[in-house]
């Protein structure tokens, strides 16, 4: 995995559901249309709604997955 540790948000932008625009700093690896880069969410409620499992990563490498609340057939309005 690689360290895209300085890429920032654009100004007038943040995190977005379908989108999110970053800026690369000049000394960032060269990235490739569709390569995957990780947020880590501030919210974990919104993605136990979305989501059947998550991934547990350790080291840029999955090493469990454990079911949501939506996975378990469980709905909190």
């Amino acid at each position: 995995m690689k360290d895209t540790s300085g890429l920032k948000y654009l100004p007038l932008e943040g995190a977005g559901e379908v989108s999110t625009p970053l800026l690369l700093p000049k000394n960032c690896p060269e990235l490739h249309l569709g390569e995957p880069i990780i947020f880590q969410h501030a919210k974990a409620g919104e993605l136990c709604e979305r989501f059947n499992e998550l991934y547990l990563l350790k080291g840029g490498k999955v090493v469990d997955t454990v079911p949501t609340y939506r996975c378990e057939g469980k709905n909190f309005l």
